[in-house]
């Protein structure tokens, strides 16, 4: 079924790693099927197939799919993991969290509900869905100004 080079060429990809080094600002969103470790800033989505790992230096202002996670920075925006979550002491999350399994070590903050014992879907690099009602999804490259779960600037609550 698989050809020798195709099942090699999957291993690299699952096995590759990412870094996105301290005092790098990324603006986009980042997809891949690798390892991903964010010590910068990211203004956009984080989804991977493997681990996100974000240093205490880290912010993303964005939302995060990964099928592995483990925060010490910063994040705004849902956080979506589909096995497990490890919140670090110096973790600040503002936005959602669904994840399978969560460990939270003293000191770490997050504000937002929380979802536990969820069952993501396979993770689909290109593609997100649009809401948790529907089953429809849109490519991510078709997303303006993902803003995560937060209120726009603005807003006033009724």
């Amino acid at each position: 079924m698989f050809k020798k080079e195709d099942k090699r060429a999957v291993e690299i990809q699952s096995t590759s790693s990412n870094i996105i080094s301290r005092g790098t600002i990324l603006e986009g969103n980042i997809m891949t099927p690798g390892n991903l470790r964010i010590e910068g800033r990211v203004i956009g989505n984080l989804i991977t197939k493997s681990k996100a790992a974000l240093a205490q230096s880290s912010y993303v202002d964005g939302n995060i799919l990964a099928k592995n996670a483990e925060v010490a920075g910063e994040v705004r925006g849902k956080v979506e993991v589909s096995e497990m979550l490890i919140l670090r002491p110096t973790c600040i999350i503002h936005g959602d969290i669904v994840t399978n399994k969560l460990i939270v070590e003293s000191g770490a903050t997050f504000n937002g509900g929380c979802t536990m014992g969820a069952h993501i879907d396979d993770i689909q690099l290109g593609l997100v869905k649009t809401s948790n009602e529907d089953d429809t999804s849109v490519p991510l490259k078709g997303l303006q100004n993902v803003q995560g779960n937060r209120p726009q600037q603005g807003y006033k609550p009724a």
